[in-house]
C-alpha cells in the first residue's frame, strides 16, 4: 500500500539501497497517524528480498518488529481472541534483549535483516540503553528502523547513529483525497471538520470521522474561545464522550483536544504563548499515561475541559 506525502522518504530510501554502503539505522520521524509504520514494513521487506529468492506474504523471518505488548495475561488472550486489548506502556528491556539473541544468527532467506521499532518513543530506559549497544556495533547484515512520533524523547546517542526520514504533514487537498477514499460515508462538513481537527495527520482525520469526534470537537473550540464559567460546556463535553466510551475513544479525544489546543497558537497574542504551551504539555501528559492508567472515563473528560479553559482568552471567563 502506497500513502501520500511518502514521495521523497521513498526517493531517499532507495537511493540509500542503491549505494555501495547503506546506513544500518534509521529514524523514521513524523506525526502520529502519518502511515510511517507501514513504510516502515514496505521498506524492510524491499531491503531483505533477494533475486530468485521467494519471499512470503505474511510474516517474514528477517524482519523483526518490536512494539508494545499486551498489558497483562488477560489482555493477551483479548488479542488472541481478536478483542480490544490494552498495551503495556513502554517497550521492555527483555524485548530488546531477546531481538539482540535473535542477532546472533544468520539470517533467514538471505544476507540482510531488519530490525523495526514501532514506536521507539516508547522504549524504557533500560531498552533504549540495550539498544545503543546493537547500534553501536551492529551485526553485519543489520538494519534498524526507528518509527518516532517524538524523536526528541530518544536518547541523543541514539539520535547520533541513526540518519533520519522525515514525513511531512499533509495539506488540506492529501487528506480530502484519503478521506473520500477510505471513508466515503463522511459527508462534506464532516471531512471539514476531521481535516481541521487532524494537523495533517491522515489517521487522525480518519479516526475523527470513525469515532464521530465532530460534536466533541465543537464543544473543545467552544472552551477554548469562550471558557466555562459554569461548568455547563464540561458537561455537554461529557455527554458528547458517552457515558462509558473506551479506551480509544478517550485516546482519540485526548489528541483531538491536544489538536485544539495547538491550533489556538496562530491566534493568541504572545504573552499567552506560555500558557498554551503549558496546556499541551499536561494534555501530552495525560496522553501518555492514558493507555495503561486506569482513568475514570468521566473524571477524564473533565480534566480536558478543565484544561481547555485555561487556553481561553483573558477576557473570556475559564472557570466557575
Amino acid at each position: 500500500m502506497s500513502y501520500l506525502g511518502h514521495e521523497q522518504a521513498w526517493s531517499e530510501w532507495r537511493a540509500a539501497m542503491a549505494s555501495p554502503r547503506m546506513h544500518h539505522a534509521w529514524i523514521l520521524a513524523g506525526k502520529k497517524g502519518i502511515g510511517k509504520a507501514g513504510f516502515a514494513m514496505q521498506a524492510a521487506r524491499e531491503l531483505v528480498a533477494e533475486p530468485g529468492v521467494e519471499q512470503p506474504q505474511g510474516d517474514h523471518a528477517d524482519i523483526i518488529t518490536l512494539t508494545n505488548l499486551p498489558a497483562n495475561k488477560d489482555e493477551e488472550k483479548k488479542k488472541e481472541q481478536g478483542k480490544p486489548f490494552q498495551l503495556k506502556r513502554n517497550i521492555a528491556v527483555d524485548q530488546i534483549r531477546e531481538m539482540q539473541h535473535r542477532l546472533t544468527t544468520r539470517p533467514t532467506l538471505g544476507s540482510r535483516r531488519a530490525i523495526i521499532i514501532d514506536p521507539a518513543d516508547d522504549l524504557e530506559k533500560g531498552a533504549a540503553n540495550a539498544l545503543l549497544k546493537s547500534l553501536e556495533e551492529p551485526p553485519v547484515g543489520s538494519f534498524f528502523l526507528l518509527v518516532t512520533h517524538r524523536p526528541g524523547r530518544l536518547l541523543p546517542t541514539i539520535r547520533s547513529r541513526c540518519r533520519v526520514l522525515s514525513f511531512p504533514q499533509l495539506d488540506e487537498a492529501a487528506l480530502e483525497t484519503i478521506l473520500m477514499r477510505e471513508a466515503p460515508e463522511a459527508d462534506q462538513e464532516t471531512r471539514q471538520a476531521a481535516i481541521a481537527a487532524s494537523a495533517g495527520s491522515p489517521g487522525a482525520a480518519l479516526e475523527f470521522v470513525e469515532q464521530d469526534l465532530g460534536k466533541l470537537h465543537s464543544l473543545m473550540l467552544d472552551i477554548v474561545q469562550s471558557g466555562d464559567p459554569d461548568f455547563t460546556r464540561r458537561g455537554s463535553l461529557a455527554d458528547a464522550m458517552g457515558a462509558r466510551p473506551d479506551r480509544n475513544r478517550q485516546l482519540a479525544a485526548l489528541e483531538l483536544a491536544r489538536s485544539v489546543v495547538a491550533s489556538q497558537m496562530q491566534n493568541i497574542e504572545h504573552q499567552a504563548i506560555p500558557g498554551v504551551v503549558e496546556t499541551h504539555a499536561d494534555l501530552s501528559r495525560l496522553a501518555a499515561q492514558a493507555p495503561t492508567y486506569n482513568f475514570d472515563a468521566g473524571l477524564l473528560v473533565m480534566e480536558i475541559g478543565t484544561l481547555l479553559t485555561k487556553v481561553a482568552p483573558s477576557s473570556a471567563p475559564r472557570d466557575g
